[in-house]
């Protein structure tokens, strides 16, 4: 009953959410296309399409975008008529997150303000805000500026903050509420790792389907600045990704990682950490009813501290990840349900990074904006002590 009571207060929550949550989200409504037009099974998850309309600064290039730009008389401004806004809401509630047997109403979520689009025929831009996030307002994350198709090539620059990952599978796309382990591992006190950081990307696109991708970035995340400064030391830190789409089923890659980083903690300040991470990844789509999704890295981090407090450090720390994704739609982008499946493995020198787990996700589409989920997932980090996970909730965007 513990249980049962707070699933059904939720459910009858959800049935009203269908009712109510029927617009589309900002690019849907500017060019009054369905969810599906970019995204399948489910947004955020992007198909083939939604990748190409993004990486062309979120333009149709078949399209014209309707009475987007305010007449001023001024030919070089581009003062958009209405700001494409969209909002994602998420819902659930959660049993045994944390291993302690709780029932949890974790609603909301999250909640996002997300706006993007075209500033001119080559620059864009994207950014999205979190209201909340688990309980707390976590800010901007995602907020770029694009150029798309510099010298009339495909040939993109990114400026500002993006996840590092990017390149590789983007987190923020996941469907589950389970994440990808092996870009979010953190070893010691070291600040370098797969997720948010701010800098420069560049992409280049060849007709041969070969993708070419370059980071620069200051390699400690999003933290707050200190003097008006970012970036807590000297160093910059280079990711380079190299892509080969094979026909239209098969997308294989390799990438590397390489920066430094100088590390303090409480008692000593004179650590410089060097990291090289590699890797390669596959995605696999025989039909429009799979996606296998597929990533191994190894990282070896010089020398960490093992926290805050202690002059102790650790050197020459190994670290592998992989990572395994199985979706099934069974109409495609048309489909009313889709179920995946998700395993997770980070093994390092540095114990505490370690985890192992296994997830099944099963969603149900109210409206191709609003979807129920349910997940479990069996943390098996300790073979003495698995801890199994469920949640039950909704994800919307509107």
């Amino acid at each position: 009953m513990k249980i049962t009571l707070p699933l059904l207060t939720l459910f009858a929550i959800l049935m009203f959410l269908a009712e109510q949550l029927q617009a589309i989200p900002a690019f849907g409504r500017k060019y009054r296309l369905s969810c599906t037009t970019c995204h399948s099974p489910a947004a955020p998850a992007l198909k083939p399409y939604g990748d190409e309309f993004a990486g062309n600064g979120f333009r149709m290039e078949d399209e014209q975008s309707p009475r987007y730009y305010t007449e001023t008389g001024d030919p070089k401004l581009s003062l958009v008529r209405e700001l494409p806004i969209a909002v994602r809401l998420e819902g659930f509630v959660n049993y045994n997150m944390a291993g302690n047997e709780k029932t949890d109403f974790a609603s909301p979520y999250l909640l996002k303000f997300m706006s993007g689009g075209e500033i001119s025929d080559q620059l864009s831009y994207y950014f999205y805000f979190y209201f909340s996030e688990r309980g707390k307002v976590a800010g901007v994350e995602d907020a770029f500026l694009m150029y798309n198709n510099l010298f009339n090539i495909d040939f993109d620059v990114y400026l500002g903050q993006f996840q590092v990952s990017d390149p590789l599978f983007k987190r923020e796309l996941r469907l589950s509420l389970e994440d990808y382990a092996l870009y979010t591992s953190q070893i010691g006190t070291s600040g370098i790792d797969m997720k948010y950081d701010k800098g420069v990307m560049l992409t280049l696109g060849l007709d041969s389907g070969t993708g070419i991708t370059v980071e620069i970035i200051n390699g400690n995340g999003i933290v707050e600045a200190r003097n008006r400064v970012f970036d807590k030391d000297k160093y910059k830190n280079v990711l380079a990704k190299l892509s080969q789409g094979i026909g239209d089923i098969l997308t294989a890659g390799a990438f590397i990682y390489t920066g430094k980083e100088a590390l303090e903690n409480n008692i000593v300040s004179d650590i410089t950490n060097e990291v090289f991470i590699w890797g390669p990844d596959i995605s696999f789509t025989p039909t429009d009813k799979w996606i296998l999704n597929v990533q191994y890295l190894h990282r070896n981090d010089s020398e960490v501290f093992y926290n805050m407090s202690t002059a102790q450090s650790m050197s020459d720390i190994s670290t592998d990840g992989a990572m395994a994704e199985l979706i099934f739609s069974p109409n495609g982008d048309q489909s009313d349900w889709y179920l995946l499946g998700l395993y997770n493995w980070v093994e390092s020198d540095f114990n505490l990074a370690d985890y192992q787990s296994a997830t099944f996700h099963a969603g149900y589409f109210l409206r191709r904006n609003v979807r129920l989920a349910a997940e479990y997932t069996l943390n098996f980090t300790r073979s003495d002590n698995p801890i199994n996970k469920f949640s039950v909730g909704f994800i919307s965007a509107f």
